[in-house]
């Protein structure tokens, strides 16, 4: 294979990575704890949490857990926000032996209801005024046993109160009278406490996450990742940040802003588990839909590192209150779960000094497989080289290699590749190919630096007058409108005018229409490319990881 990207790696990037020192995501963790026990290691709500003070409640989870008639590798749902809470029953979890299924706090019951079915959890962590959705499909479920936290959880007496207060004025949660035998979190916490912890065995081969794709395009699958896949993905992570982090002072550790959802496996990785890898602190954001409180937490701060996705980037880059944030600290902002737009791109630059350095990633790779090189001067609309350890290949669609220069379905390998679906083996094998290499369903295309460019989802696909288009191309240059904020394009088809384009657009000036981008696309674009309906909305519909609903945009339309 001719990894032509090498020869573009910034300097002090390894061509690999070596994995053979860790043989666990837990004695990744130990180490952390360990080595950094008086840092602070977490801060949500006012509220400082050293390493040591996770390491002790995380250790307390792992003791309740094992006292309980639970197995080995048994699976525990975690259905949290990001709180203090979500960290400690995580590494809880992995301690103990058993699996980390992470579920939106926010699933619609049937979304629910499959994942916990599927995967057999015997636990479920919930926040005690998130539990609607659970109270509707309990019954029947596998379920051993139910857990409540509280937004106050590990606070602190006082300040732990105040909090549960508020979120329970703010929600007010049903009753628990759908949930019988339900147990608060911090009793759980304070039970394991006293007892003894006996920590099980972890090797790299067991289990540590079962990551539930988000849905896009049929049922949730489970994405078994092992113990060493994590691992591999933390290290060549943390290979490729590198050059941007190096220097910083030994008294002040990495502080990363934590707005993204953690249960989504972006910010499962890139905020808690490599902030604890790194000694580093994560800055948590339970609700990073209310931009002014999440501006206010980052005021007075130095911040190093924000992973985010391009709505998130674009909301930020646009608040008033963004001017009031210390920026200069800012090394590494990594965009990842849908394409980054190149409006927001140059927008977070101007406010921030920082470029987005745009990245390439799915559940199915623990986390990322490609990514722009940190600390460039600018966005070029690359998705940018394989991370150490990747080996990558263009298929076409016979499944040999595409022709050099052509584009093909981006098929990869390497350490942090899952061992499959769960319990869906023949799916399993019509994904990863008899050498190991997992077919994405992603057209890309390799240009002569190595760097690699997404044309389109496979499935994205829109057949036009018997000719293909691919929308992120229709897309990318509506993008350049003035008065487009973000846009997407779906197929459409009625029994008169036949297959057609829909084009869905948020606009940043309110005054845009329709006429104008009719005009726009038709100087722009040939006629089976030209979009036959323009609709504007508020807002598109996305995944909690960012990642649009194309099939919302379909639905709405049928």
């Amino acid at each position: 294979m001719n990894k032509t990207w090498l020869e573009h790696y910034p300097a002090g990037v390894p061509a690999d990575i070596d994995t053979t020192g860790c043989g666990s995501l837990v004695e990744m963790l130990d180490r952390s704890f360990e080595r950094h026990a008086a840092r602070t290691a977490l801060r949500c709500l006012g509220s400082n949490f050293s390493y040591a003070r996770i390491d002790r409640a995380s250790r307390d989870f792992a003791a309740w857990l094992l006292s309980q008639p639970l197995a080995r590798g048994d699976r525990v749902a975690l259905m949290l926000p990001n709180l203090p809470a979500y960290a400690v029953a995580a590494v809880g979890t992995l301690r103990a032996g058993m699996v980390v299924v992470n579920v939106n706090p926010l699933a619609a019951p049937h979304e629910l209801e499959h994942q916990l079915r599927d995967c057999g959890a015997r636990v479920v962590v919930v926040l005690e005024h998130q539990t609607t959705a659970l109270q509707a499909v309990i019954e029947g479920l596998p379920l051993r046993h139910v857990l409540l936290a509280a937004a106050g959880d590990l606070h602190g007496a006082v300040k732990g109160r105040l909090l549960d207060h508020f979120a329970r004025r703010r929600h007010r949660p049903p009753p628990h009278a759908g949930l019988p035998g339900a147990l608060a979190f911090a009793a759980a916490l304070a039970a394991g406490h006293r007892l003894p912890f006996d920590a099980p065995p972890v090797g790299p081969d067991d289990i540590a996450l079962l990551q539930y794709t988000g849905g896009t395009t049929g049922p949730a699958k489970g994405v078994v990742l092992l113990h060493r896949n994590v691992v591999a993905s933390l290290l060549q992570c943390q290979a490729w940040y590198a050059p941007a982090l190096a220097g910083l002072a030994g008294d002040e550790p990495l502080l990363t802003v934590g707005a993204l959802p953690l249960y989504h496996l972006f910010g499962f990785t890139q905020i808690l588990l490599l902030g604890l890898h790194q000694g580093g602190c994560s800055l948590l954001i339970p609700d990073p839909r209310d931009l002014q409180a999440l501006l206010k937490a980052l005021r007075g701060r130095r911040v190093h590192s924000f992973p985010g996705v391009n709505a998130l980037f674009a909301a930020v880059a646009r608040h008033p209150d963004a001017g009031l944030v210390d920026w200069s600290a800012l090394r590494l902002a990594v965009g990842g779960g849908m394409a980054v737009q190149a409006a927001t791109a140059k927008l977070w630059l101007a406010r921030t000094g920082c470029a987005i350095s745009e990245s390439y990633g799915l559940s199915e790779a623990g986390a990322l497989v490609s990514c722009t090189p940190v600390g460039q001067p600018g966005w070029d609309g690359s998705i940018g080289l394989p991370l150490p350890g990747v080996e990558l290949r263009l298929l076409a669609d016979d499944g040999a290699d595409a022709a050099p220069g052509m584009p093909g379905e981006i098929a990869i390998r390497g350490p942090q590749l899952m061992a499959g679906y769960w319990q869906r083996p023949e799916l399993s094998a019509r994904a990863i190919t008899a050498d190991g290499f997992f077919r994405t369903g992603d057209i890309g295309l390799l240009d002569e630096r190595g760097r690699l460019r997404i044309v389109d989802r496979r499935h994205a696909l829109i057949p036009v007058a018997g000719l293909q288009v691919w929308p992120n191309e229709v897309e990318g240059l509506v993008g350049t409108l003035a008065g487009v904020r973000e846009c997407a394009a779906v197929g459409v088809c009625d029994a008169q005018a036949g297959e057609g384009l829909k084009l869905v657009v948020v606009r940043s000036d309110p005054t845009l229409t329709e006429a104008e981008v009719h005009a726009f696309c038709a100087a722009q674009l040939p006629g089976h490319k030209r979009p036959r309906l323009v609709e504007f909305r508020d807002e598109l519909p996305r995944t909690a990881a960012g990642r649009l609903l194309r099939r919302d945009l379909r639905d709405a339309w049928r």
